[in-house]
């Protein structure tokens, strides 16, 4: 049964907004006393949150689809529909978010360090804040944008102080078990460990973390064994320490060739050559693995590489490696604790950039021209737009004609009737392009959003 798990896919869905309210206001001997719709309640967001108490994404394996609530709608007497009740998911130290396309969106390291994944859509304005001098009787409320639906990958890639590399059963975790307090499991033969072991260790007035990254073969880099799996939990170590098995059964193996094979696949993951080696030649309460420490050591001290005999199973050697890592995972802390100032960007936007565009395209299926508008604002107001209610679609016409787009229609070419469409792909509006867009009974009514029975009452 799985009880690891380091990648999944969240499939985030927010809550839609709630829409507004049209309702008027009655009171005794006026029937019309004004608009007193409420707007609609705000959905709910979905919120990572580092959680230092989880340490894998095994609930995501699980239950990758999550939901917020949405907001309620608004009421008469300008009551205003509660807002969706958020979704927060903890998810563990070192998770990195990104994109289904690769893009990195969020790095959340550190206890409480949060990423909004979905955002909830805005509630709907009802006909009370329509209101204004000029539309003093709006008959229509704005309806609730809906929620962000995204799709990200989680990929946890531990916070660990030390790594421990090497080739299957050299003694990893039982160098882990022997440092900490860690309980890994532990077994005479390959591929025992399956999942990163992390211990914390003390060393003086040092505590730091160590883990072990199991599967590591030649061509791990390219996804042999389970190497490819693991290798991102090295990332963000401060020290890398070889564990070498000086006394292996295997004759064809060799403890240099060994060390060379591992930092070949180091190399070819990529991002990891700045860190500080040491190695720890495993082993030595037995005779040939003392022979062959011996042996060893002289040729990795000529490489420039510090190297320590030790016995996982005796403690041998172990107080000199936990000091010297130590040593190590202290002069990195320093070396990243200098606190920059943050610079503030201000990118203001172009003097002539009206916030949307008209593009001139062609049906492929029929040929035919057709004008496309792009823009956060225009999707935005056709999202919020009850079609079915006349006055609501002039209101949107009068939005639209009052942030250039028609006139920029008429630039682009188009003439009445031509065939426009709001906002990309399936998700677009089409409709027959008109100047002028009538709402409702304007005899009767008077000016849009105003109503005459108001003054006679």
């Amino acid at each position: 049964m799985t009880s690891f798990v380091d990648r999944v896919t969240l499939y985030a869905t927010a809550g839609d907004g709630g829409n507004g309210c049209a309702s008027v206001r009655r009171e005794k001997f006026k029937p019309l006393a004004g608009p007193d719709g409420g707007n609609g309640g705000r959905g709910g967001d979905i919120t990572l949150v580092v959680d230092p108490s989880v340490t894998t994404l095994l609930p995501f394996h699980h239950r990758p689809h999550h939901k917020a609530a949405h907001g309620r709608p608004g009421q008469g007497s300008n009551r205003h529909g509660a807002d969706g009740d958020n979704v927060v998911l903890s998810v563990p130290d070192g998770t990195v978010v990104t994109s289904a396309a690769g893009e990195l969106l969020a790095d959340l390291t550190g206890p409480g360090a949060s990423y909004v994944v979905a955002r909830g859509g805005r509630g709907g304005l009802g006909n009370a804040a329509l209101a204004s001098p000029r539309r003093r009787a709006p008959g229509f409320a704005l309806l609730g944008e809906p929620g962000e639906q995204r799709d990200v990958i989680l990929e946890l890639k531990s916070v660990a102080d030390v790594a421990l590399v090497g080739y299957p059963s050299a003694g990893k975790s039982s160098l882990v078990a022997a440092l900490s307090e860690a309980k890994p499991k532990i077994a005479d033969y390959p591929f025992t460990t399956l999942v990163p072991n992390l211990g914390v260790v003390t060393a003086g007035d040092v505590i730091f973390t160590v883990a072990d990254v199991p599967g590591l073969i030649p061509g791990a880099s390219e996804g042999r064994g389970l190497g490819l799996e693991f290798l991102r939990h090295v990332e963000r170590c401060s020290v890398i320490v070889h564990v070498i098995d000086c006394a292996s059964l295997e004759s064809q193996r060799e403890p240099l060739a060994d060390l060379d094979v591992i930092e070949a696949e180091l190399a070819a993951y990529g991002g990891l050559q700045d860190r500080p080696r040491l190695v720890a030649l495993n082993k030595v309460d037995l005779p040939d693995g003392r022979l062959v420490a011996d042996m060893v050591r002289p040729q990795l001290e000529e490489r420039g590489i510090p190297a320590f005999e030790v016995s996982a199973v005796t403690h041998e050697g172990l107080r000199p490696l936990t000091f010297a890592m130590a040593e190590r995972v202290r002069a990195h802390r320093e070396a990243t604790a200098i606190v920059v100032a943050p610079r503030i960007i201000i990118s203001p936007k172009a003097v002539d950039d009206s916030g949307f565009e008209v593009l001139r395209e062609v049906d492929p299926s029929t040929g035919e021209p057709f004008f496309r508008v792009l823009g956060s604002r225009p999707e935005r107001w056709v999202r919020q737009t009850d079609f079915a209610n006349d006055e609501a679609v002039g209101y949107l016409g009068d939005r639209l004609a009052r942030l250039g787009v028609e006139e920029t229609l008429l630039k682009s070419g188009a003439a009445p009737g031509s065939t426009v469409v709001i906002g990309p792909g399936d998700d677009a509006v089409v409709f027959d392009w008109e100047p002028t867009i009538a709402a409702g009974d304007a005899a009767t009514r008077g000016p849009r959003g105003t109503d005459r029975r108001l003054d006679e009452a």
